[in-house]
């Protein structure tokens, strides 16, 4: 009979994956798909969706299908499943005949649990036939957006699907997305034929990542500056143009940085080269176009920049969120110019007239906006997936940082209002922006001189401000209504009425000042605090064996790893296999080496002491000795706690409350003594905090505590965040 209770989950969770706890929503998605139910998850990059249909079928009889649009992403997760001891192959188009020969003897004798397949692949020859005879149990569709024409990236093949679900009528569908409008998911749905599906969307937002706009002032420069402040980072570089990612990439390299370009331009062989050498970590920096990315599954990707702007928002998302998928901090920059602006409407005008034109006018108003705005670049991120953000200021965003200055713009914006009403009222037609900021300024320039503009009594009443600002200063009061811009082939301005009585009755303005172009920091907060150097030297012996078994470091180990091994630095087998992220498969093949290399760092060197929280590094002389922890009544809840006693029960024979008892076991947790968590929390008490500690972060319990609206005591935030720092020691 098959056991899907909580403790036998989350038993193979840490035995074979080794994660000591589930992330959000997906233990719900796992109990769903083992009760034969179809499932929809939105789930965001590096939030865990793989998971949810590896672990179920590590639980139960049969063969898992899994669809994947890519050769690149099947392979990574086949490495990365064997790495754990897990039963896993792929069929595409770069196996032998002989490797193909082999893993259809091991599907005949059904040696596998999961089986990953591209779209194109289920219409060749027999094999629709053959999952009925390799005794398919559950179809996971990765990327499932690829099926949607509304989808930012539609993949036809993907249809074919259809023909899989006609087949396999008794089995459960998964369908598994990280980005998804509201029409996207409908359309999924249908398109997969999902019969009443749970349907589980989780938060668009990745608080590990900031988020920061620059002006383009000297690309390259700014760049380069970047990328060498973060010597051993690896990161990706967004260019518009294929030209733009190999001039990009040379210039790096002349510089020094281990750069490569990638894009559709390439050869295959080039491009797959850049990819390998980029999971390896033999290439730092990959300059490319959006044809990068979607197949790429490493983790360690701490910063992402856009050289160019971005055609939309949901692109733009989809490409900042390859950063920071280990859970770990990730920088995301976007260097803006106006110039940029032109050149995509100039894009946009080569479009046929119509519904094409107009949507793409709006996409790139709204990426105008996010470049733009003063607000809170988070906040009006996931409002635009219809998400709002619990706040106004997420302390990691430029914005929300160093806030620009503002200023009573009144005078400006009448000029600027004035020029486009005079000019509207002298020729009987409404211009661009550009031609209305040339007045301004006072540009002798032909058609200025061809409409007779010069004559206008704004001509030249603008010159305090430079053209861009004048353009930034246009777009502001676009936002505020009192500027429209109309959608057409060529985009015109001209004032609301809400602009015109904005003029008449002479209101106050506020304007936001551009930003000057920012330094680039190297400083990082809310990594794990570790001892730097034990870190580096796990790396390269994470290197070495990869390099030894070919795989990326990453299969070995995650960068979150090896950070919490050199933070508690773990000499035991026991120890060492309590860290997050070793199962009973990485402790059997890498424990030994690893632990080798911690025993002489110890050696050698005298241990750091960290801080409870992560991230978060305090002098010695700061913290509380053991002694001081484990007092006599510490002591005694513990005693009870060990002897099978919940904390109500022990609070009720003590005359304690909870949030005392709670107290006193995280004490003792804190001081280096290990107790079970199983009987302190239910699997909804403790998805609810680590939901909210994800959330707020954990350098804090007020922030978690607010999520929760106070639901949970501090005694109980305490114990928990205890438990979970505890796991990685």
């Amino acid at each position: 009979m098959l056991d899907a209770s909580s403790d036998s989950l989350l038993a193979t969770l840490k035995r074979v994956f080794g994660y000591p706890a589930f992330r959000p929503f997906q233990e719900e998605i796992i109990r769903d798909l083992l009760a034969g139910k179809d499932v929809f998850a939105l789930l965001p990059t590096g939030g865990g969706k793989s998971l949810c249909f590896q672990l179920p079928a590590l639980v139960r009889p049969g063969l898992t299908v899994v669809i994947s649009p890519l050769i690149a992403l099947m392979k990574d997760q086949v490495d990365a499943l064997r790495a754990n001891g897990v039963a896993a192959t792929f069929l595409n188009s770069s196996l032998s005949e002989e490797d193909r020969r082999e893993r259809w003897r091991g599907l005949n004798a059904r040696e596998y649990r999961l089986l990953y397949l591209a779209p194109e692949r289920l219409m060749a020859g027999t094999l629709l036939d053959d999952l009925n005879r390799w005794g398919v149990c559950a179809v996971a569709v990765d990327e499932a957006h690829c099926i949607s024409e509304w989808g930012h990236d539609f993949r036809p093949e993907y249809r074919q699907l259809r023909t899989l679900r006609e087949r396999l009528t008794d089995v459960p569908f998964m369908a598994l997305t990280a980005t998804a409008t509201d029409r996207v998911r409908k359309d999924i749905v249908s398109q997969l034929h999902l019969r009443d599906p749970g349907v589980y969307v989780a938060s668009f937002n990745r608080p590990n990542l900031t988020y920061r706009v620059e002006p383009k002032t000297r690309a390259y420069g700014q760049i380069l500056d970047f990328v060498k402040a973060r010597p051993k980072d690896p990161g990706i570089i967004y260019c518009a143009s294929r030209a733009g990612a190999d001039g990009l990439a040379a210039k790096l390299v002349t510089d020094g940085i281990r750069a490569a370009p990638y894009h559709a331009g390439m050869e295959k062989e080039a491009r797959s080269q850049t990819q390998e050498r980029f999971l390896r970590d033999e290439v730092r920096v990959v300059c490319a176009t959006i044809a990068f990315g979607m197949g790429i599954n490493k983790p360690n990707v701490r910063f992402v920049i856009h050289h160019d702007l971005p055609k939309n928002v949901e692109g733009y998302y989809q490409e900042t969120g390859r950063a920071g998928r280990d859970g770990l901090p990730g920088e995301c920059v976007l260097l803006y110019s106006a110039a940029d602006v032109i050149k995509q409407r100039r894009f946009i005008e080569e479009k046929p007239d119509g519904d094409e034109r107009r949507i793409a006018t709006e996409q790139l108003q709204t990426m105008i906006h996010y470049a733009e705005c003063g607000e809170c670049r988070r906040v009006t991120l996931l409002d635009y997936f219809g998400e709002e953000y619990p706040g106004d200021n997420c302390r990691s965003c430029d914005n929300c940082l160093s806030p620009r200055a503002t200023f009573d713009g009144t005078v400006s914006a009448q000029k600027l209002l004035s020029c486009v009403y005079r000019i509207r009222q002298k020729s009987g037609f409404t211009v661009g922006l550009n031609h209305v900021v040339a007045v301004l300024t006072g540009s002798d320039s032909e058609k200025v001189r061809q409409w007779g503009h010069q004559e206008l009594t704004t001509f030249g009443i603008g010159r305090e401000h430079s053209r861009n600002e004048w353009a930034a200063f246009a777009r502001e009061l676009m936002r505020q209504g009192l500027l429209a811009q109309n959608a057409g082939g060529f985009p015109t301005v001209e004032v609301t009425a809400e602009g015109m009585l904005a003029l008449k009755d002479r209101r106050r303005i506020t304007l936001t000042r551009p930003r000057d172009a920012a330094p680039a920091a190297s400083g990082r907060s809310g990594t794990i605090a570790c001892d730097e150097v034990l870190f580096e030297k796990l790396r390269q012996l994470r290197k070495d064996l990869a390099d030894r078994e070919g795989v990326p470091p990453y299969i070995v180990f995650g960068d979150t790893s090896l950070r919490y091994m050199a933070r508690t630095y773990p000499v035991t087998e026991s120890e060492f296999g309590a860290v997050s992220g070793v199962g009973a498969n990485k402790l059997r093949n890498y424990g030994a080496p690893f632990l080798e290399e911690i025993r002489a760092h110890v050696q050698a060197n005298p241990r750091q002491i960290f801080a409870d929280d992560p991230g978060l590094v305090a002098p010695v002389a700061a913290r509380k000795s053991r002694g001081e922890l484990l007092t006599e009544t510490v002591l005694e809840s513990v005693r009870r706690f060990r002897s099978g006693q919940d904390l109500a029960t022990i609070a009720q024979g003590r005359g304690l409350t909870t949030g005392t008892v709670s107290g006193h076991l995280a004490s003792a947790i804190e001081a280096g003594e290990r107790l079970d968590p199983g009987h302190a929390f239910t699997p909804a008490e403790a998805a609810a905090m680590r939901d909210a500690f994800e959330k707020a972060g954990w350098a804090t319990l007020s922030g978690a505590h607010g999520v929760l609206a106070g639901r949970v005591d501090y005694g109980a935030l305490r114990l928990f965040r205890a438990f979970h720092l505890a796991s990685a020691r």
